[in-house]
C-alpha cells in the first residue's frame, strides 16, 4: 500500500494514522512542534455524549464513537505501553430547579436511543464525589468517560512507533496522500482560499488540581466540567474565549474559573493547585468535524474541526476516513464532507 502523510500530531491526526496502520498502511505522522503541542494538549477530555434527545446523524455518530472508545483505547494502550487515561466512569449532573421532567424524559429517551448500551438516569442517592443539588437529585449517565488528552496522544504515538510508524518533527515532503489534521492553524489557511469563513479557534483555559476522586464520575455543573483523571489529579475546564490576543497563554478568567469550582463543589475547596493550561480549539463553521476529502488539496483529505467533541469522535472517524483512503468507501456522515459551497 502507498506511503501515506498525516500533517498534525493532535488527537484527530494520530487517530486517523493509527487506524491507516491497522488497515496495513505504511504511514508518516509530520508535526513542526510535536506530539499534542497543540489543542489536543490539554488536561480536562470530557467525553461526554450529546443528550438523548432530537437524534441527528452527528448524536448517532457520536454515540457509536463513544461505544467504541473503549475497545479503541485498551488496543492503543496495549501496543504502545503508554496509558491513555481513559476510563469509562460515567458523569453526575445536579438537577436544577424545574429540570426534573426534562431529565426524566431525557432517560426515557435513552432506553431507546442508547439501544441498551448506556443508561441515563435520575437518582436521590448521588456518589460522594457530587455537587450539591437544588431539587435533591441528581442525572447519572453510564455513557460519558474521561481521558487525559496530552497522556491519550502520547499513548497513540506510543501505539503508532510500536507499530512501525514514524512521527517526526522534520517537515521533509514525504510520498503519496496527505491528511491534513493541522487543527485551527488548517481552518484558516482554507478560509483564506475560500469566500467565506471556514473554521476559526476558540481559546479555552483550564486547570488541574491536587485531589485524587480518580474512581468517581465526573461532574457537570453550570457548564463547568470537572474530571477526576486516572492518575490522581482533577481537571477543570473550561473557558470558551472568542477573542483573545494570546493562545498560549492564562490570565484572570483562569481565576474565576477556579473560584466557581471550588464554589459548586465544596470537596475541591482545598485542592492545591498542580497546573494550568491555555490553547486553541479548531471550530469548523457548521460545528460538525470537517472528515473527508480536502477541498482544495486534490487527492488529499482533511480531519479537523473536533473542537469540544474531538476526543470523543476521533474513534470512528478516524475508521471511517481511513477507510475512505484505502478502499475509496465513504461512510462519514454527509454533514461531515468538507463542503466549501457552505
Amino acid at each position: 500500500m502507498a506511503d501515506i502523510t498525516v500533517r498534525g500530531a493532535g488527537v484527530f491526526g494520530l487517530s486517523v494514522a493509527w487506524a491507516l496502520i491497522a488497515r496495513g498502511a505504511t504511514v508518516h505522522v509530520v508535526d513542526p512542534a510535536g506530539v499534542a503541542a497543540g489543542a489536543s494538549g490539554g488536561i480536562v477530555g470530557a467525553l461526554a455524549p450529546h443528550v438523548p434527545e432530537g437524534w441527528n446523524p452527528k448524536k448517532a455518530f457520536q454515540f457509536q464513537s463513544l461505544i467504541m472508545a473503549e475497545n479503541w483505547w485498551a488496543e492503543i494502550e496495549a501496543a504502545g505501553q503508554t496509558s491513555s487515561g481513559y476510563g469509562r466512569t460515567g458523569r453526575i449532573q445536579p438537577v436544577m430547579d424545574e429540570g426534573e421532567d426534562l431529565a426524566r424524559a431525557r432517560a426515557t429517551g435513552a432506553q431507546t436511543l442508547w439501544q441498551g448500551q448506556a443508561t441515563w438516569g435520575v437518582t436521590d442517592q448521588p456518589p460522594a464525589f457530587a455537587p450539591p443539588s437544588p431539587t435533591g437529585l441528581w442525572i447519572y449517565d453510564t455513557l460519558t468517560a474521561r481521558l487525559h488528552p496530552r497522556q491519550a496522544c502520547h499513548a497513540l504515538a506510543a501505539a503508532i512507533r510500536a507499530k512501525g510508524g514514524v512521527i517526526t518533527q522534520d517537515d521533509s515532503p514525504f510520498t503519496g496522500p496527505t491528511v491534513w489534521a493541522t487543527g485551527h492553524a488548517g481552518l484558516e489557511e482554507m478560509t483564506h482560499a475560500h469566500s467565506r469563513m471556514v473554521g476559526t479557534g476558540i481559546k479555552g483555559q483550564a486547570v488541574l488540581l491536587d485531589h485524587d476522586a480518580r474512581t468517581a464520575p465526573q461532574v457537570f455543573i453550570d457548564g463547568l466540567h470537572i474530571i477526576p483523571h486516572a492518575d490522581g489529579t482533577t481537571a477543570i475546564g473550561s473557558t470558551t474565549e472568542r477573542e483573545f490576543t494570546d493562545g498560549t497563554t492564562t490570565d484572570a478568567q483562569c481565576d474565576a474559573l477556579l473560584a466557581k469550582a471550588r464554589a459548586l463543589m465544596p470537596a475541591l475547596a482545598d485542592a492545591p493547585e498542580r497546573a494550568r493550561w491555555a490553547g486553541v480549539r479548531p471550530r469548523a463553521r457548521t460545528r460538525a468535524p470537517m472528515v473527508g476529502h480536502h477541498p482544495f488539496r486534490a487527492g488529499d483529505f482533511v480531519a479537523n474541526g473536533g473542537f469540544k467533541i474531538g476526543f470523543g469522535m476521533a474513534p470512528l472517524a478516524a475508521t471511517q476516513l481511513a477507510q475512505l483512503i484505502t478502499t475509496g468507501e465513504n461512510t462519514l456522515p454527509p454533514d461531515f464532507a468538507p463542503d466549501m459551497s457552505l
